[in-house]
């Protein structure tokens, strides 16, 4: 017997007070669900083990957190904790769960995934995986074992670039999976603050280029620092760059003595609280994306919510994000002197006005209504009921 549309909903992911882009991702899909379901939030005690945390804390210290609204989470998951993995098991049970969405972004979690999904089914209930990187960015041998170990724990998938869903048809043919676009953080954009007053705080003016998020490897912010001074042989933008590093700083700062950048980046290395998101994009001009590798990001739809235009690269699914030359542009990765180029444009034809109309509530595009539906669609494929059978 089927059950009916309303069925229990659980989703297993970082929440509050972790930090962080998919603990953001995780709040937001367990609140769209609760729209159409009861929502178990299940979530960590313990996120990373601190020997493989780069960071300096992975609690949020914002003063405005974002926590779901009608989801009760419980905080049951040591990633280093098999016991902890079983008592998800129990709880997930107990709240007679039909349908269990995990958030995949790391093979480290593998193991509490494989167990908490597989237990999931053993009680009836089905489990699909969002994938936000199939395969990680940085990977080893092993992690390529352990990806293949957690994923083959799912029913079905929802993947956020296209590029995953040949990946996943390759690893698990014949299992479900929808792809829909990574949705938009509007959260952020609280009309707190508008541009004069975020460039004022962050003493910055003229043109402004944005590089948000944590700084790693493959995000590219060496290549975006060489085409900056390719860029300001023609245009004095000033580079903003805003978010915790995550490798070591000083051959970034090395690279902008060397390459005479010292008054034109401003470099703030923390992690950036919510309530202070909003002035950094407000201050913008343009956001890029300079990424060597990817599979997509949250940071475009964070840019487009803020009616700010964005530079990606042609990695991943971040092309599938920008609507070329209405909403930004693509470059090759690892191209200084094509990203320098578009950056100079981009200020030197006042291409900001002429997007303006194109970005007006270009955010509705990446809705958490699409991701909510997408779900559904993977829960129909594996036999459950949508909810718009309740008002057939």
């Amino acid at each position: 017997m089927n059950p009916p549309a309303n069925y229990p909903v659980a989703v297993f992911g970082p929440y509050h007070p972790h930090r962080g882009g998919i603990a953001h991702h995780t709040t937001l899909l367990a609140q769209t669900l609760a729209q159409d379901h009861p929502v178990l939030g299940l979530g960590f005690t313990r996120l990373y083990p601190g020997f493989l945390f780069p960071g300096r804390t992975q609690k949020d210290e914002s003063g405005a957190p974002l926590v779901p609204q009608g989801v009760e989470v419980q905080h049951l998951v040591d990633c280093l904790g098999p016991h902890t993995w079983l008592a998800a098991v129990s709880a997930l049970r107990r709240f007679r769960t039909k349908l269990l969405v995990v958030q995949w972004w790391h093979p480290f979690f593998a193991p509490a995934c494989a167990v908490i999904a597989r237990g999931a089914r053993r009680s009836g209930a089905r489990v699909v995986y969002l994938c936000h990187n199939v395969l990680p960015h940085e990977r080893s041998a092993l992690d390529v074992v352990l990806v293949k170990m957690g994923l083959a724990a799912a029913d079905g998938f929802l993947v956020q670039n296209r590029n995953d869903v040949a990946v996943l048809n390759h690893l698990f043919p014949g299992r479900p999976c929808e792809w829909t676009p990574h949705p938009a953080y509007t959260f952020f954009a609280r009309g707190a603050v508008d541009r004069a007053a975020a460039r004022q705080v962050l003493g910055v003016d003229g043109p402004v280029v944005l590089f948000f998020g944590l700084v790693r490897p493959y995000k590219g912010l060496d290549v975006l620092l060489r085409a900056l001074a390719v860029a300001r042989r023609t245009v004095p933008i000033t580079l903003l760059v805003a978010g915790e590093f995550y490798q070591d700083r000083a051959p970034y700062d090395e690279l902008v003595r060397s390459l005479g950048l010292t008054d034109a980046v401003r470099i703030h290395d923390h992690y950036i609280p919510n309530e202070a998101v909003e002035r950094y994009f407000r201050a913008a001009d343009l956001v890029v994306l300079p990424y060597v590798a990817a599979t997509q990001s949250g940071i475009a739809q964070i840019a487009l919510s803020f009616e700010r235009p964005v530079v990606v690269t042609r990695v991943g699914g971040l092309p599938e994000v920008i609507r070329e030359g209405e909403t930004g542009y693509v470059v090759p990765p690892s191209d200084p002197q094509a990203l320098g180029a578009c950056l100079a444009a981009f200020f030197a034809d006042s291409t900001a006005a002429r997007m303006a109309p194109h970005l007006r509530g270009e955010a509705a595009r990446f809705s958490w209504a699409a991701m909510g539906g997408a779900v559904h669609r993977v829960g129909a494929a594996l036999g459950l009921p949508t909810p718009s059978e309740t008002n057939a």
